[in-house]
């Protein structure tokens, strides 16, 4: 499409999380996400994005990021994959310009793309790290969603899932390490992981530090979460992962996202749909992506202590597609 002068506005927001969200490389109690305005013609779109201190991106220099756009002549998403790198400041900048784009054409952006109607879908719940007991009750109060999603950090794993597994016997559970295992206790955390019947472990081994997936027999399939990030990255991980998990604020945006799902699908992993912690605006479009994804975790907004409005309409852990007043 041809592109006409814009004008970009970008902002810091805080969202406070309901308790505390702790993972293997530490805890929070809020959600710093940045969100981009893309204005055309009197017509705005808007994307957000989580920098990633684990990608060594900070709010501030996703804003500088952002900002700096602002001097192109003209703003296109292929400009923005050609210009920028994959990561969080592209991701909001992409996602907004697809919100501007299909508001201007007065379509959804499924349309745009060329994909069918999005449909609603179940998203896993985080439970978040802690001792087994900690994490025993956390997961007893949400052991009615039927898919929870553990978060794991090296020592005491084996406690820990047996905890979880007690306290919520009939929901599919999914693991993720946030690269807290080693080489010496991987075998022995996955097979504990088998025994407890969870379906899938996520980045288990250090990003760039996993080759010991292709020498052990999995016994559940394995995910790549640190060790993906855009379409590039997808040759090295066959032969030591089963599936990947794909983030929009990895990937640069959903125009990657969607190209990444496909050559995933093409090179046979089987792909997985997750986030950062974050508000509606920001799972929006990776529902997009998500529609063909055997595992969804989309599940920022009920980590909140209160979203954005409008939002997303979440029925326990149903979550439907989003209305063109929030996104798209």
């Amino acid at each position: 499409m041809t592109s006409v002068p814009f004008q970009l506005q970008v902002h810091i927001e805080r969202w406070p999380i309901a308790g505390r969200f702790s993972i293997s490389r530490g805890s929070k109690t809020e959600a710093v996400v940045v969100v981009a305005e893309i204005c055309r013609n009197g017509i705005t779109g808007r994307g957000e994005c989580v920098p990633y201190p684990r990608y060594n991106e900070t709010p501030e220099a996703a804003v500088d990021a952002i900002h700096s756009v602002g001097h192109w002549t003209s703003l296109t998403r292929e400009m923005l994959r050609e210009r920028m790198p994959p990561g969080a400041a592209r991701n909001a900048l992409d996602c907004a310009l697809w919100d501007l784009e299909a508001k201007e054409a007065k379509r959804r952006v499924w349309e745009l793309a060329g994909l069918l109607a999005p449909h609603s879908l179940t998203t896993a719940y985080t439970i978040s790290l802690g001792t087994p007991e900690e994490m025993a009750l956390a997961t007893s109060a949400a052991a009615h969603r039927p898919l929870l999603k553990i978060k794991l950090g090296g020592e005491g794993d084996k406690g820990r899932i047996a905890a979880v597994r007690r306290a919520a016997p009939d929901a599919t559970l999914i693991v993720d390490a946030n690269e807290a295992w080693s080489d010496t206790n991987l075998q022995r955390n996955l097979d504990a992981c088998a025994e407890a019947g969870v379906a899938l472990v996520e980045q288990p081994l250090p990003a760039g530090r996993d080759a010991a997936l292709e020498r052990i027999i999995r016994p559940i399939p394995v995910c790549a979460d640190e060790s993906a990030h855009a379409t590039a990255s997808l040759k090295e991980l066959v032969g030591r992962y089963d599936a990947v998990n794909i983030k929009l604020d990895k990937t640069g945006g959903l125009t990657e996202a969607l190209a990444m799902s496909r050559e995933a699908e093409r090179l046979g992993l089987r792909v997985m749909v997750g986030c950062m912690v974050a508000t509606s605006l920001a799972m929006a479009p990776a529902l997009i992506v998500a529609q063909q994804a055997f595992i969804v975790d989309l599940d920022g907004p009920l980590l909140l202590a209160k979203d954005r409005e409008p939002a997303l309409r979440y029925e326990g852990s149903t979550v439907d597609p989003p209305d063109a007043a929030l996104w798209g």
